[in-house]
């Protein structure tokens, strides 16, 4: 027997992330064969044609124009004040909603959706999202002593969201819970573009509501990450103003990022922000998290919450730094516009794509979809349910032709 010191919760933790494996496969193709003809499909960061890092111009000149000290002094403990009040204009400031606001800075979305889960959900209990989902989910839950539990996301036919398929597990979860925390990403969901439209968002609300009138205790957490890649700003956040007159016992809460909107992915900054209409949920959520903060990171990144500040401040900067998420928006949006048009003639069935960096390609034996197509050189990551691919990063020359290419390695393997 091998000896162990770690805790017994913590003997055989070994993870696996289908991510970055098929990124270092990729790597590997690229030293043995040439970057030139590899199509790397992998990595969930904007890359232009040459294959650099794309950076916000705005966000880059502000940055070069910081004083040191703007990176080198400590944040508070729930983030700079200012900071969380260019959160509230971001997320709720154009909602028609009365209520209550609060927010916590965070290491990236991922420090977010850990705190929701540390602290919205019971240990021992489940949480809830969408069987095709950031796979992270179940790691921050199973690290905080939570289970993650699923819905099946779409219809049989793959055009929209499964309103009886999430009904039904809401009610399976809360006849033997007294609370349970959701999570929904959505727009520009990952991995597979998609985004609820206002109709779905309706009966979502309806289904919450309803077991929230029987006494039970319902936390919603909505994952934006990739929300500016989705629409245009006030179309992509417009569902915020469907969470006017929610019950005490119904809170929102929200998992924002700078890593992709703001091309600060190494910065590792952004926010849990709460909405509620009972102002002591607010009070409880900011205690309850600076405490969780606290305890995990202490305080977070000095230098991406005062940029933030700085370009929602001044209102030049403001308009200058939207005109930059749009090129970018549309930038990624040609690439994936290449991939749609091909699969739809082609014939290969896709999850329908709303926006985002990601395309998602339903198949019954993922990784073996993936290993046929490093015949072609071509590396996109294996899901449980299918495959995802990465049009942010592939240069638009080599997203020629993938979709069909993908459509032989299922055919062939069928």
């Amino acid at each position: 027997m091998t000896n162990t010191m770690a805790a017994s919760h913590a003997v055989n933790r070994k993870l696996t992330d289908a991510i970055f494996e098929a990124n270092a496969a990729c790597k590997e193709a690229v030293k043995k064969f040439g970057a030139e003809k590899v199509t790397n499909a992998t990595i969930g960061t904007v890359l232009d044609d040459m294959g650099k890092l794309v950076v916000l111009p705005t966000v880059e000149k502000v940055w070069r124009e910081m004083e040191m000290t703007d990176f080198t002094a400590y944040a508070p403990i729930s983030g700079i004040y200012d900071y969380s009040d260019s959160i509230y204009n971001l997320v709720f400031g154009a909602a028609n909603c009365e209520g209550f606001f609060n927010s916590v800075a965070t290491a990236g979305g991922t420090g977010a959706i850990h705190h929701a889960i540390a602290n919205y959900a019971e240990r021992g209990e489940s949480v809830l999202t969408s069987d095709w989902c950031w796979g992270t989910y179940k790691v921050i839950c199973a690290e905080t002593g939570k289970n993650l539990e699923t819905f099946k996301m779409f219809n049989d036919d793959l055009t929209g969201f499964n309103i009886t398929a999430f009904s039904d597990k809401v009610e399976e979860l809360l006849q033997v819970q007294k609370s349970l925390l959701i999570i929904l990403n959505t727009p520009a969901h990952n991995p597979t573009g998609y985004a609820l439209s206002d109709e779905e968002w309706d009966k979502v609300i309806e289904i919450i509501k309803t077991h929230a009138a029987k006494g039970k205790k319902i936390s919603l957490l909505i994952d934006v990450a990739y929300i500016e890649f989705a629409a245009e700003k006030k179309v992509a956040w417009s569902f915020m103003n469907k969470f006017g007159g929610l019950p005490a016992n119904v809170l929102i809460l929200v998992a924002f990022s700078m890593s992709k909107s703001y091309t600060l992915y190494g910065q590792r900054t952004g926010a849990l922000a709460a909405f509620s209409t009972d102002r002591d949920v607010i009070k409880e959520f900011e205690e309850t998290n600076k405490w969780s903060c606290r305890a995990t990171w202490s305080n977070i990144n000095h230098g991406a919450q005062t940029l933030l500040i700085k370009l929602y401040k001044n209102k030049k900067l403001r308009e200058d730094l939207e005109n930059d998420q749009v090129k970018l928006r549309d930038f990624v949006k040609s690439r994936a516009e290449i991939f749609v048009d091909e699969a739809e003639s082609c014939g290969l069935k896709i999850i329908p794509y709303k926006g985002g960096f990601f395309i998602a390609v339903p198949a019954e034996n993922p990784a073996e979809v993936c290993k046929k197509l490093h015949d072609d050189l071509i590396f996109a990551v294996p899901l449980k349910l299918g495959v995802r691919v990465a049009v942010c990063s592939m240069p638009s020359e080599k997203i020629h032709g993938v979709a069909e290419k993908i459509k032989n390695a299922i055919d062939f393997l069928k």
